[in-house]
Parts: C-alpha cells; sequence; structure tokens
C-alpha cells in the first residue's frame, strides 16, 4: 500500500510517500481501505514536533478517515468485511489502508459520501463536547463562535443553531464571512486586524443589547482571547478549544470575578480517553442530527493522496473553507 511517512520532524514537503505492507489488525480492531481521510491543523503541528503528541518513528500522520472495512482481527463480531464506516485512527490516516481499534469506527450515515464522513468525526465531536457538555449551551442564548470559517467553526455553528442558540460568527474575509452564513450564523463579523470593520468587541455588545455573548467557542486564542473578555455576557462562557492564532494567553483572575464568568477548557481528546463510552454515545446524538438535517459537513477542498503537502500547505494558509480531504 502507499502511505506517508514522518521519518523526522519536518515541513510538508519532508514528508515521504513510501510503498509499505498492508498492516494486519491485531485482536480487537479492524482495517479500514480508506476512501477519504480528512486533515486536521494539529496535523501539521505534529509533523513539525509542535504537538503535544509526538509518536515514534516512522509514523503516518491522519486522524480520521472514512472507508470500507477489508478485514478484521480476533475476536471483532460487530463489523464485517465490506462495511462503510468513518474512523478515528489517531494516526495512520494518511494511507490507502489504516488499522484502529474497532471501538473507534462508526458506520457512516445513510446518505453521506466519503468526504464529509472522513470529515466529520473530530471537528463535530469536538463542537459537541465543548457547547453541550463543557459550556452548557442552552436554547435562546447568544453563542459567539470564532474562526467561523474552519472546521471547528463550521461544526460549532452548525450545532449552536441545532441546539437552539443564536449564533455570531468571526472571520477574516469577506468570503469566509459568507461561508459562516451559510452554515447558519446569524450575524457575522469580521476579525481581522486590518479590516476597516474590526470593532467587533463593540459589534458584539450591540447585536447583544450590551449583554455580551453568554458562549464564546475560541479556537483562536493570542489577541481573540483576551478582546473576547471585554464582550462576554455575566456569567459567561468562554470556551478555550486551541491556539491556532500561535499565542497561548492568559488572563486577569479579577477580570473573571468581575464579570462572574467562566474559562472552560474543552480538550475533547483526553476526556474520550478517560470515559471510554462517550464516543460512541456522542456519535450517536450526531447520526441523529444528521438524520434531521441539522448538520452537514462542507468539504471546499480535495487533493489526491499523493498530493497531501500540497493540502496541508492550502490548510496551513488558511484557504481552505471548513475542511480539507484527501482521497485515496
Amino acid at each position: 500500500m502507499r502511505a506517508w511517512q514522518v521519518r523526522e520532524w519536518c515541513e510538508p514537503d519532508g514528508m515521504e510517500f513510501c510503498d509499505l505492507a498492508p498492516p494486519d489488525p491485531q485482536p480487537g480492531q479492524v482495517r479500514v481501505r480508506n476512501r477519504a481521510a480528512a486533515l486536521n491543523f494539529f496535523d501539521i503541528l505534529q509533523i513539525q514536533g509542535k504537538y503535544q503528541s509526538k509518536p515514534p518513528f516512522p509514523f503516518t500522520p491522519g486522524a480520521e478517515i472514512a472507508g470500507e472495512i477489508d478485514a478484521v482481527g480476533q475476536g471483532v463480531s460487530e463489523w464485517c468485511v465490506g462495511d462503510r464506516v468513518l474512523g478515528l485512527p489517531g494516526g495512520s490516516g494518511f494511507a490507502e489502508q489504516t488499522v484502529l481499534d474497532a471501538s473507534k469506527v462508526f458506520r457512516i450515515p445513510n446518505g453521506m459520501d466519503w468526504a464529509p464522513a472522513a470529515a466529520l468525526p473530530i471537528v463535530y465531536h469536538t463542537s459537541y463536547f465543548a457547547l453541550r457538555d463543557r459550556g452548557k449551551l442552552r436554547e435562546g442564548e447568544w453563542l459567539l463562535v470564532h474562526a467561523g470559517a474552519s472546521g471547528v467553526g463550521m461544526s460549532a455553528i452548525q450545532l449552536g443553531r441545532a441546539f437552539g442558540a443564536r449564533v455570531i460568527a468571526t472571520a477574516g474575509s469577506p468570503e469566509k464571512l459568507e461561508f459562516a452564513r451559510r452554515q447558519g450564523a446569524e450575524h457575522v463579523l469580521d476579525y481581522s486586524p486590518d479590516s476597516s470593520n474590526a470593532n467587533w468587541v463593540d459589534q458584539v455588545k450591540q447585536i447583544t443589547s450590551d449583554r455580551g455573548a453568554d458562549v464564546i467557542y475560541d479556537p483562536v486564542g493570542g489577541d481573540v482571547f483576551d478582546l473576547s473578555t471585554k464582550c462576554i455576557a455575566p456569567e459567561g462562557r468562554l470556551l478555550v478549544i486551541g491556539f491556532a492564532g500561535g499565542r497561548i494567553p492568559s488572563i486577569a483572575a479579577n477580570r473573571v470575578l468581575l464579570k462572574n464568568m467562566s474559562v472552560v477548557g474543552a480538550f475533547w481528546g483526553n476526556y474520550t480517553r478517560d470515559h471510554p463510552n462517550y464516543m460512541a454515545q456522542t456519535q450517536s446524538a450526531l447520526e441523529g442530527l444528521w438524520a434531521e438535517g441539522k448538520i452537514r459537513p462542507e468539504v471546499s477542498h480535495t487533493w489526491p493522496l499523493a498530493e497531501l503537502p500540497q493540502a496541508m500547505h492550502a490548510l496551513a494558509a488558511r484557504k481552505v473553507l471548513g475542511k480539507a480531504v484527501v482521497l485515496p
């Protein structure tokens, strides 16, 4: 099979596209013939050696896939060869075949194609966990989603609407603002520093009748996090999703006190390790929302698997709307 491998910390062009023997599933595992594998920003950080997870060399990156099971390991009874599944291997996805635990594959919902199936798991599971379980988002509340044209932003907007919230989204270009609006954002605000309309903090206050946003979903960090503390509602919840902006922010405790606000971490990966049944429960809920037409993963770009470095460069340059997928 063909697979990308990382033999030392590198940029995307430093990976190697190799011929490898197909891996055999061990007891409790299945092997998937991949039809699509989705990209995430942390894939780039991981091959650079900048991510918290550092696999031993050589390794194949890629954390979410969709395809057909082509082999099952001993003791696996719930899956058969030919089943259409999406999966969360936690690595090894950018290959023609991937082995992963049977507990981390799920049946593809009816009517969902390969590319959106691969694009669903990480961002929608993350946003479901953040908004429902960590942020306790309630119907009628104001939700502010930063990076509304990203994969996590797309999922947060759609799920926020599904949970009955009123959604404001930020993005950095007219094209991205229109994308966020298509996902269901009621208001879209340009938060790019060089924008003539970059007073998004005041705009959030104006939209919410000077109350501020009840829940703020922040995958950016840096200045965006700092400014978010100025437009959060009393008793608001500021969700820390990640730091795509580069700088890990800090906050003065007096601001937390004066606003009775909560700064809430939403690290889905660690939570699922501590709660083994949570992933299946979330996937079941997401399947229901898909069937009701309330969530729709949008893939703006696809590349052949052989062009993975080009796909990573596009993602790093913020040229992707929603999700990017490679197709073996």
